[in-house]
């Protein structure tokens, strides 16, 4: 029992001092909502996420549904993109050489610049949108796994080439059981790159998602629903995070 205490009780008392805090603040702000008028208007919220008015007036289950989806396919392309490139980057020095300096010139661009020449390019606002995903979160798999990859003692290879495996055998054999820490750790940074982003695109593009609808409600000065929506960003973070740690620990190899 005291055991448990000792996990739970730190968390709980940050998450009472955070609320005591957030409350004394709205005491002396009017304008911003405190914790038990936004739990209320959270309660009201989600007692009907997925109603359907039209197309720019949809329940926040939507909203939250159609941002993982842009998330999915976003980040998914990269992945598919990404994780082999870094194999490669990383197993062939000419190539690592030869992309170096793109992806040093490339990777610190904001990502909200990319936007306009997702725009520009396909004409539409939700495929810039995953455009904008895609581009922000290939960069931490490609490093990571060049990266994994580099740091496979020599000996391994050495080993290999006395063999004379192939590439496949090196890749199955030594590869990819070597660097599976390095990917998984560029996929989790990948992964909360793309949830920040889309959410800072959809305000930008529109339509339906959580970005434009703290958007729309900030348009209504509904500043609860604006708090909600950053509690919901948080949650859903924090929950891919952990679904990428449990695969982790699922598909590690000693």
């Amino acid at each position: 029992m005291n055991k448990t205490l000792q996990v739970l009780l730190p968390p709980l008392l940050g998450l009472l001092l955070f609320v005591g805090i957030w409350a004394l603040v709205a005491q002396t702000t009017p304008t911003l909502p405190g914790p038990v008028k936004t739990w209320a208007s959270a309660v009201q919220l989600f007692s009907d996420p997925f109603y359907q008015k039209g197309p720019n007036d949809q329940g926040i289950g939507w909203n939250i549904l159609a941002s993982l989806q842009r998330v999915a396919i976003g980040f998914g392309m990269a992945a598919a993109i990404g994780i082999p490139l870094g194999f490669m980057i990383g197993r062939f020095q000419f190539l690592n050489a030869m992309t170096a300096p793109i992806i040093s010139l490339l990777r610190p661009v904001s990502p909200l610049a990319w936007l306009p020449i997702g725009l520009l390019v396909f004409k539409a606002a939700n495929p810039a949108a995953i455009w904008v995903i895609f581009i922000s979160s290939i960069w931490p798999m490609i490093i990571n796994t060049a990266v994994g990859v580099n740091r496979i003692p020599q000996d391994y290879m050495n080993v290999a080439k006395v063999l004379n495996l192939s590439e496949w055998k090196i890749f199955t054999h030594i590869l990819f059981p070597a660097v599976l820490p390095y990917m998984i750790t560029g996929i989790r940074l990948s992964i909360g790159v793309a949830w920040l982003v889309i959410v800072a695109a959809e305000m930008l593009t529109g339509g339906v998602g959580i970005g434009f609808w703290v958007w729309d409600e900030w348009n209504n000065l509904n500043v609860e629903h604006i708090i909600i929506a950053i509690f919901i960003v948080g949650i859903v973070g924090l929950l891919l995070e952990q679904v990428l740690v449990l695969l982790a620990k699922r598909f590690s190899y000693e």
